[in-house]
């Protein structure tokens, strides 16, 4: 299982959100790079990255401490938030970001999609779905499509995606556990490389996930909460 330690990111701060929502804000660091650096230091094989400002404004909004945590560390970042254009993809890989992650975008145009994967490749391209009551969120989690998490999902895989990043809006950032049952079935039902993200809050949370053979998780509050471990968490997972 591969292990996703995250940082998101906003006003150029290292923060988290409860359950999305922007007046739910704790700031972990002024310095994102250098919480970077201690997931480097910590074995980490990649970085989760989200441009929570992106995610609203629907364009890249923190390029300058993104840069500065690709420039920190030698291990591959992904980043989502706001990546709405082939432009937009072509910038963010430009700063020396590994793979950009597509969310609200990939739901209202899946031919764009098509278009991304022909341009850059599938494994530079990863799809963000969310979701609330079962529903698709987008629009930085404001809104609701009309699509199911597997159908999407589904579609993605017909169009050449390879990776989903499935986050249960209910339990990000709540402590609380992660979805694993809607997770392990949009991996059994998709055969993707599906990434668990949202509530993520222990080593037996790792463990369930990892016993579902989910390919990997997003370890977010809980790294910073000190509720995992990441060193013995990489030991454990990834070695």
């Amino acid at each position: 299982m591969r292990l996703y330690p995250a940082i998101d990111i906003k006003d150029g701060k290292a923060v988290r959100l409860k359950k999305g929502e922007f007046n739910e804000v704790t700031v972990y660091s002024e310095n994102p790079y250098e919480i970077a650096l201690k997931f480097k230091e910590a074995g980490a094989h990649f970085i989760h990255c989200v441009d929570l400002d992106g995610a609203l404004a629907g364009r890249s909004v923190n390029a300058d401490a993104i840069r500065k945590i690709v420039e920190s560390v030698d291990i591959p970042v992904e980043l989502g938030g706001g990546i709405r254009s082939i432009e937009n993809i072509r910038e963010v890989l430009d700063l020396g970001v590994y793979r950009a992650i597509l969310g609200t975008k990939a739901v209202e145009d899946p031919d764009f999609v098509k278009e991304a994967i022909d341009e850059f490749g599938p494994d530079r391209i990863v799809v963000g779905i969310d979701a609330k009551d079962g529903k698709v969120a987008i629009k930085g989690w404001e809104s609701l499509s009309e699509y199911t998490a597997v159908e999407l999902a589904l579609k993605m895989k017909d169009l050449g995606v390879k990776t989903i990043i499935y986050t249960d809006i209910s339990r990000d950032g709540m402590l609380t556990g992660p979805n694993v049952e809607q997770t392990k079935k949009l991996s059994d039902e998709t055969g993707l490389d599906i990434i668990a993200s949202g509530g993520m809050s222990s080593m037996k949370d790792l463990e369930d996930v990892s016993n579902a053979k989910i390919h990997g998780a997003i370890i977010g509050k809980a790294y910073y909460e000190k509720k995992i471990d990441l060193v013995e968490a990489v030991n454990k997972y990834e070695r």
